[in-house]
Protein backbone atom coordinates (compact mmCIF):
# COMPACT_ATOMS: atom_id res chain seq x y z
CA UNK A 1 0.00 0.00 0.00
CA UNK A 2 2.83 2.40 0.72
CA UNK A 3 4.31 1.51 -2.70
CA UNK A 4 0.66 1.87 -4.59
CA UNK A 5 0.56 5.50 -2.57
CA UNK A 6 3.86 6.32 -3.70
CA UNK A 7 3.02 5.85 -6.99
CA UNK A 8 -0.19 7.79 -6.87
CA UNK A 9 1.77 10.93 -5.21
CA UNK A 10 4.48 10.92 -7.88
CA UNK A 11 1.56 11.11 -10.61
CA UNK A 12 -0.10 13.32 -8.92
CA UNK A 13 2.96 16.16 -8.93
CA UNK A 14 3.37 14.93 -12.72
CA UNK A 15 -0.20 15.81 -13.70
CA UNK A 16 0.37 19.38 -11.66
CA UNK A 17 3.71 19.84 -13.56
CA UNK A 18 1.91 19.35 -17.31
CA UNK A 19 -1.12 21.15 -16.27
CA UNK A 20 0.44 23.63 -15.00
CA UNK A 21 3.35 23.53 -18.11
CA UNK A 22 0.62 23.90 -20.63
CA UNK A 23 -1.01 26.58 -18.92
CA UNK A 24 2.41 29.26 -18.81
CA UNK A 25 4.13 27.66 -21.80
CA UNK A 26 2.30 24.79 -23.42
CA UNK A 27 4.36 21.29 -23.32
CA UNK A 28 7.67 23.03 -24.16
CA UNK A 29 6.87 25.51 -21.07
CA UNK A 30 6.59 21.71 -19.32
CA UNK A 31 9.20 19.79 -20.85
CA UNK A 32 11.46 23.01 -20.11
CA UNK A 33 10.97 23.23 -16.50
CA UNK A 34 11.67 19.41 -16.01
CA UNK A 35 15.00 19.24 -17.86
CA UNK A 36 16.38 22.16 -15.68
CA UNK A 37 14.91 20.95 -12.45
CA UNK A 38 16.47 17.47 -13.46
CA UNK A 39 19.64 18.84 -13.91
CA UNK A 40 20.29 20.82 -10.92
CA UNK A 41 18.74 17.84 -8.68
CA UNK A 42 21.27 15.58 -10.89
CA UNK A 43 23.98 16.95 -9.22
CA UNK A 44 22.26 16.57 -5.93
CA UNK A 45 21.44 13.08 -6.73
CA UNK A 46 25.41 12.33 -7.27
CA UNK A 47 26.74 14.80 -4.24
CA UNK A 48 24.20 15.85 -1.81
CA UNK A 49 25.66 12.45 0.65
CA UNK A 50 28.44 14.54 0.63
CA UNK A 51 27.32 17.68 1.38
CA UNK A 52 24.95 16.65 4.40
CA UNK A 53 27.70 14.39 5.68
CA UNK A 54 29.74 17.60 5.89
CA UNK A 55 26.81 19.63 7.18
CA UNK A 56 26.30 17.74 10.22
CA UNK A 57 30.43 17.01 10.64
CA UNK A 58 29.67 13.44 10.28
CA UNK A 59 33.10 11.36 10.36
CA UNK A 60 33.75 7.85 9.17
CA UNK A 61 34.20 5.89 11.63
CA UNK A 62 36.25 2.13 11.49
CA UNK A 63 35.06 -1.46 13.44
CA UNK A 64 37.93 -0.27 15.55
CA UNK A 65 36.22 3.01 16.43
CA UNK A 66 32.84 2.01 16.80
CA UNK A 67 32.58 -2.31 17.22
CA UNK A 68 29.04 -2.16 18.43
CA UNK A 69 27.67 -0.02 15.90
CA UNK A 70 29.58 -1.76 13.08
CA UNK A 71 29.18 -4.85 14.22
CA UNK A 72 24.75 -4.62 14.42
CA UNK A 73 25.11 -3.27 11.04
CA UNK A 74 27.34 -5.69 9.10
CA UNK A 75 25.18 -8.47 10.88
CA UNK A 76 21.24 -6.43 8.93
CA UNK A 77 23.41 -5.31 6.11
CA UNK A 78 24.11 -9.41 5.62
CA UNK A 79 20.59 -10.03 6.31
CA UNK A 80 19.06 -7.76 4.09
CA UNK A 81 21.25 -9.14 1.44
CA UNK A 82 23.17 -5.38 1.11
CA UNK A 83 26.77 -4.09 0.43
CA UNK A 84 27.98 -2.79 4.19
CA UNK A 85 27.45 0.81 3.89
CA UNK A 86 29.85 3.42 4.78
CA UNK A 87 29.57 4.26 8.91
CA UNK A 88 29.90 7.51 10.10
CA UNK A 89 29.01 9.02 13.60
CA UNK A 90 28.04 12.85 14.22
CA UNK A 91 29.18 14.20 17.55
CA UNK A 92 25.90 15.41 18.67
CA UNK A 93 24.14 14.78 21.94
CA UNK A 94 20.93 14.68 20.27
CA UNK A 95 20.05 11.05 19.49
CA UNK A 96 19.17 10.73 15.89
CA UNK A 97 20.53 8.58 12.54
CA UNK A 98 19.92 8.59 8.77
CA UNK A 99 20.80 6.71 5.55
CA UNK A 100 22.11 8.54 2.50
CA UNK A 101 24.14 8.00 -1.09
CA UNK A 102 22.89 7.35 -4.49
CA UNK A 103 22.15 3.73 -4.68
CA UNK A 104 22.68 0.13 -1.82
CA UNK A 105 26.82 0.16 -3.45
CA UNK A 106 27.17 3.70 -2.78
CA UNK A 107 25.62 4.21 0.66
CA UNK A 108 26.13 5.64 4.02
CA UNK A 109 24.76 4.97 7.37
CA UNK A 110 25.23 8.17 10.20
CA UNK A 111 24.02 7.99 13.98
CA UNK A 112 24.90 10.65 16.44
CA UNK A 113 26.75 9.78 19.56
CA UNK A 114 23.74 10.28 21.49
CA UNK A 115 21.67 7.60 20.16
CA UNK A 116 24.75 5.50 20.73
CA UNK A 117 24.55 6.38 24.50
CA UNK A 118 20.71 6.47 24.93
CA UNK A 119 19.79 3.01 22.88
CA UNK A 120 20.18 -0.24 23.98
CA UNK A 121 21.09 -2.71 21.34
CA UNK A 122 17.90 -3.83 20.30
CA UNK A 123 16.46 -0.83 19.91
CA UNK A 124 19.66 0.64 17.81
CA UNK A 125 19.35 -2.56 16.00
CA UNK A 126 15.41 -1.78 14.95
CA UNK A 127 17.15 2.10 14.11
CA UNK A 128 19.15 0.58 11.67
CA UNK A 129 16.97 -1.91 10.20
CA UNK A 130 15.20 1.17 9.31
CA UNK A 131 17.69 2.89 7.55
CA UNK A 132 18.71 -0.14 5.67
CA UNK A 133 15.25 -0.84 4.60
CA UNK A 134 15.78 2.97 3.06
CA UNK A 135 18.91 2.03 1.23
CA UNK A 136 17.30 -0.98 -0.01
CA UNK A 137 14.61 -0.11 -1.66
CA UNK A 138 16.17 3.13 -3.13
CA UNK A 139 13.81 5.92 -1.23
CA UNK A 140 16.88 8.87 -1.94
CA UNK A 141 15.98 7.82 -5.95
CA UNK A 142 12.31 8.27 -4.95
CA UNK A 143 12.49 11.24 -3.19
CA UNK A 144 15.23 12.79 -5.51
CA UNK A 145 12.51 12.55 -8.60
CA UNK A 146 9.91 13.72 -5.89
CA UNK A 147 12.39 17.05 -5.47
CA UNK A 148 13.00 16.92 -9.43
CA UNK A 149 9.02 17.44 -10.48
CA UNK A 150 8.26 19.98 -7.56
CA UNK A 151 11.50 22.08 -8.66
CA UNK A 152 10.12 22.03 -12.00
CA UNK A 153 6.60 23.20 -10.97
CA UNK A 154 8.32 25.69 -8.38
CA UNK A 155 10.29 26.85 -11.37
CA UNK A 156 7.20 27.70 -13.33
CA UNK A 157 5.50 29.58 -11.19
CA UNK A 158 8.91 31.90 -10.91
CA UNK A 159 8.41 32.24 -14.93
CA UNK A 160 4.86 32.78 -14.45
CA UNK A 161 5.51 35.90 -12.36
CA UNK A 162 8.53 36.90 -14.33
CA UNK A 163 5.92 36.55 -17.48
CA UNK A 164 2.94 38.57 -15.59
CA UNK A 165 5.48 41.55 -15.45
CA UNK A 166 6.51 41.48 -18.85
CA UNK A 167 2.38 41.15 -20.54
CA UNK A 168 1.84 37.41 -19.05
CA UNK A 169 2.21 34.05 -21.15
CA UNK A 170 0.42 31.49 -22.75
CA UNK A 171 -2.75 31.93 -20.64
CA UNK A 172 -3.14 35.78 -21.23
CA UNK A 173 -2.34 35.47 -24.88
CA UNK A 174 -5.56 33.35 -25.65
CA UNK A 175 -7.63 35.69 -23.14
CA UNK A 176 -7.39 33.91 -20.31
CA UNK A 177 -8.28 35.12 -16.64
CA UNK A 178 -4.97 36.67 -15.22
CA UNK A 179 -6.61 36.34 -11.67
CA UNK A 180 -6.32 32.76 -12.48
CA UNK A 181 -2.72 32.65 -13.33
CA UNK A 182 -1.93 34.52 -10.55
CA UNK A 183 -3.60 31.85 -8.30
CA UNK A 184 -1.89 29.19 -10.14
CA UNK A 185 1.50 30.77 -9.46
CA UNK A 186 0.64 30.31 -5.23
CA UNK A 187 -1.07 27.20 -5.30
CA UNK A 188 0.72 25.45 -7.76
CA UNK A 189 4.15 25.15 -5.61
CA UNK A 190 2.84 25.14 -2.17
CA UNK A 191 0.65 21.86 -3.81
CA UNK A 192 4.07 20.17 -5.00
CA UNK A 193 5.31 21.11 -1.39
CA UNK A 194 2.11 19.04 0.21
CA UNK A 195 2.72 16.19 -2.43
CA UNK A 196 6.26 16.12 -2.12
CA UNK A 197 6.28 15.99 1.93
CA UNK A 198 3.54 13.19 1.87
CA UNK A 199 5.81 10.90 -0.56
CA UNK A 200 8.23 11.43 2.18
CA UNK A 201 5.80 10.45 5.02
CA UNK A 202 5.00 7.19 2.76
CA UNK A 203 8.45 6.04 2.04
CA UNK A 204 8.85 6.96 6.42
CA UNK A 205 6.31 4.37 6.65
CA UNK A 206 7.99 2.15 4.25
CA UNK A 207 11.38 1.94 5.95
CA UNK A 208 9.53 1.07 9.47
CA UNK A 209 7.30 -1.59 8.08
CA UNK A 210 10.70 -3.20 6.13
CA UNK A 211 12.79 -2.42 9.57
CA UNK A 212 10.75 -4.78 10.96
CA UNK A 213 11.06 -7.31 8.82
CA UNK A 214 14.98 -7.06 9.91
CA UNK A 215 14.78 -6.58 13.70
CA UNK A 216 12.20 -6.61 15.88
CA UNK A 217 8.93 -4.32 15.20
CA UNK A 218 8.66 -3.71 19.10
CA UNK A 219 12.38 -2.44 19.72
CA UNK A 220 12.02 -0.31 16.77
CA UNK A 221 8.69 0.89 17.90
CA UNK A 222 10.54 1.73 21.60
CA UNK A 223 13.58 3.62 20.03
CA UNK A 224 10.72 5.82 18.43
CA UNK A 225 9.10 6.52 21.36
CA UNK A 226 13.02 7.84 22.98
CA UNK A 227 13.71 9.72 19.88
CA UNK A 228 10.78 11.05 19.44
CA UNK A 229 11.06 12.61 23.50
CA UNK A 230 14.67 13.64 23.53
CA UNK A 231 14.77 15.30 20.05
CA UNK A 232 11.81 17.41 21.17
CA UNK A 233 14.48 18.51 24.39
CA UNK A 234 17.55 18.83 22.80
CA UNK A 235 17.79 20.17 19.49
CA UNK A 236 20.16 18.66 16.69
CA UNK A 237 22.42 21.86 16.18
CA UNK A 238 22.76 23.07 11.99
CA UNK A 239 19.34 21.28 11.50
CA UNK A 240 17.42 22.68 8.56
CA UNK A 241 13.96 22.07 6.75
CA UNK A 242 16.54 21.01 3.56
CA UNK A 243 17.78 17.59 5.89
CA UNK A 244 15.13 16.92 7.78
CA UNK A 245 13.56 14.17 5.97
CA UNK A 246 16.81 11.88 5.70
CA UNK A 247 16.78 11.62 10.12
CA UNK A 248 14.60 8.29 11.32
CA UNK A 249 12.87 11.09 13.63
CA UNK A 250 12.00 14.84 12.73
CA UNK A 251 15.00 16.95 14.07
CA UNK A 252 13.11 20.19 14.06
CA UNK A 253 9.95 18.42 15.72
CA UNK A 254 11.00 20.82 18.56
CA UNK A 255 8.71 23.17 16.52
CA UNK A 256 4.92 23.41 15.73
CA UNK A 257 4.41 21.73 12.20
CA UNK A 258 1.48 20.64 10.58
CA UNK A 259 0.93 17.18 10.01
CA UNK A 260 0.02 18.31 6.41
CA UNK A 261 3.76 19.80 6.20
CA UNK A 262 5.62 17.29 8.19
CA UNK A 263 8.59 15.67 6.18
CA UNK A 264 7.49 12.61 8.67
CA UNK A 265 4.70 10.58 9.98
CA UNK A 266 3.24 11.10 13.55
CA UNK A 267 5.37 8.96 15.97
CA UNK A 268 2.00 7.78 17.27
CA UNK A 269 0.86 6.14 14.33
CA UNK A 270 4.51 4.83 13.51
CA UNK A 271 4.53 3.12 16.95
CA UNK A 272 1.01 1.51 16.83
CA UNK A 273 1.77 0.22 13.40
CA UNK A 274 5.53 -1.31 14.91
CA UNK A 275 3.25 -2.60 17.74
CA UNK A 276 0.51 -3.86 15.52
CA UNK A 277 3.25 -5.91 13.61
CA UNK A 278 5.21 -7.14 16.86
CA UNK A 279 1.62 -8.67 18.10
CA UNK A 280 1.23 -10.62 14.65
CA UNK A 281 4.36 -11.98 14.65
CA UNK A 282 3.92 -13.25 18.47
CA UNK A 283 0.38 -14.65 17.65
Amino acid sequence: MNYMKTAVLLAALTALLVFFGELLGGRQGAIAALVFAGLLNFGAYWWSDKVVLKMYGARRVTPEDAPALHGILSSLAMRANLPMPAVYIIDQDTPNAFATGRNPEHAAVAATSGILKLLNNEELEGVLAHELSHIRHRDILISTVAATIAGAITYLSRMAYFASLFGGGRHDRQGGNPLSLLLMMIVAPLAALVIQLAVSRSREYGADQGGASLADPGSLANALRKLEYYNRRIPLRKANTATAHLFIVNPLSGASFSKLFSTHPPIEERVKRLEAMSFRRAA
